[in-house]
């Protein structure tokens, strides 16, 4: 039989269940100090009142407050706050909390719904006093202006630094240098020698795909301790200025302090390069000659693809006056019929488009891909013949390489679709071809 539980206390009752949260937005020295003396308070802080039972000290070392996304800690207060574990949240200031004025304001606005509050002791605002919110959000605003403010003077030094030439390397992953006992790049050379083995391959027309294969062939170890290589592997060392003893600063920038978004810098502020910065592995001449057969390949890749851009709009509109309807006599007309993620062009007739069977009861549906084999398979047929009538048959392949290039010779005048394994190509000296 179980035993009956005692009834528990009114003090048990209304013990409030506190949390703390504590922030040090450096891993400095003297910020970890603040760090644990934080956590300390809070404990003493709480122990000492009768009417609070402590859950936890949530506390994030080395972390922005612009944002919350990344501070782990404080996203599991908000969870245990969610699961009804916490009844109030202790916090030094409101740029503690939070140094965004919009997330401030929400996860405020969400804890109060849930009926927890929120004390931060420096501005004293409990989150539940009527007036709260106007205060509360006044100070969030003051503490994202000081977020920002304390961002552009960071920027500012950071720039100016850049301007007096003071590099930081950063080499982790720039296979063939490392830092010297002076803070500066040496080579590593039996790195060194496939990045100049790369060079050289590319420079020779070899494709990043083939190097890459070459590369992961010769078991070359990357930085990352892979030796598998990509097309982007290969890539990256061959843009790298860097080996060719060059440096550019500035490459990328933080766009909005409070998002702490990177994005590249194409001309919205000023890059800094500076040549012989370092010991080249790549010269110069091997380095731009490079960078233009990337140009050139890059260009070549987009002629081709205008080509067959053009190739594609030329097959669609050069059979719309070529393909008829024996039954009602219209043309047909190209479509897209879609299959799950599936695109494929059809072509069916214009009357039955519209008006479906009423207007032509009889006619069928083609697919582009079938309908190019078989008047491919058509073309072949009237060369190879014109061929034996002229005594050339030898040479009859000697004909166009695709559907595309067959068209424009012009040979066929009108094709006639009676089903779909029957097409009647005729052609403009008068013959006709049964195709099936």
């Amino acid at each position: 039989m179980n035993e009956m539980k005692e009834p528990k206390t009114t003090e048990e009752v209304t013990r409030q269940k506190v949390a703390a949260y504590c922030r040090v937005s450096t891993d400095e020295d003297n910020q970890q100090n603040s760090y644990r003396t934080q956590i300390a308070y809070y404990k003493s802080v709480i122990a000492a009142n009768p009417d609070w039972e402590m859950v936890a000290i949530y506390a994030d070392e080395g972390l922005s407050g612009t944002q919350t996304k990344n501070r782990t800690q404080f996203n599991r207060m908000i969870r245990m706050c969610r699961r009804g574990k916490i009844d109030i949240i202790l916090c030094k200031s409101i740029s503690r909390f939070a140094r965004n004025t919009v997330d401030c304001l929400v996860y405020v606005r969400e804890l109060k719904s849930r009926g927890i509050t929120v004390i931060f002791e420096k501005e004293n605002i409990n989150t539940m006093a009527v007036n709260s919110e106007f205060t509360l959000s006044l100070y969030a605003s003051f503490a994202q202006a000081e977020s920002e403010s304390i961002s552009k003077n960071i920027t500012w030094g950071i720039e100016k630094s850049f301007r007096d030439g003071k590099i930081r390397y950063r080499l982790e992953q720039t296979l063939g240098y490392r830092l010297g006992a002076d803070g500066k790049p040496e080579i590593v050379e039996e790195e060194a020698t496939h990045v100049r083995e790369i060079f050289r391959m590319f420079a020779e027309g070899f494709s990043m795909g083939q190097i890459a294969n070459r590369m992961t062939e010769l078991g070359v170890v990357r930085r990352c301790g892979s030796a598998i290589w990509s097309r982007k592997n290969v890539e990256m060392i061959l843009r790298n200025e860097k080996y060719i003893g060059q440096v550019i600063l500035q490459k990328t920038f933080t766009k909005d302090c409070l998002t702490h978004k990177r994005i590249r810098n194409t001309g919205q502020k000023p890059q800094y390069v500076y040549d012989h910065a370092h010991p080249a592995i790549i010269d110069e001449e091997t380095f731009h000659k490079v960078q233009q057969e990337f140009l050139r390949r890059s260009q070549e890749a987009e002629q081709k693809k205008n080509a067959a851009l053009r190739r594609k709009e030329h097959t669609r509109y050069a059979l719309n006056g070529l393909l008829t309807c024996p039954w009602c006599g219209e043309n047909y007309r190209r479509v897209i019929w879609k299959n799950g993620d599936t695109r494929y062009g059809v072509w069916r007739c214009g009357n039955r488009l519209e008006g479906g069977k009423l207007r032509c009861e009889k006619s069928v549906s083609l697919k582009e891909t079938e309908l190019q084999k078989t008047l491919y398979k058509a073309f072949m047929w009237k060369v190879k013949e014109d061929a034996e009538n002229s005594g050339e048959a030898d040479h009859f392949t000697q004909v166009p390489s695709d559907f595309e290039d067959f068209l424009d010779t012009g040979m066929i005048q009108k094709i006639e679709v009676f089903a779909k394994n029957e097409l009647r190509v005729w052609f403009r000296d008068g013959e006709m071809k049964t195709m099936g």
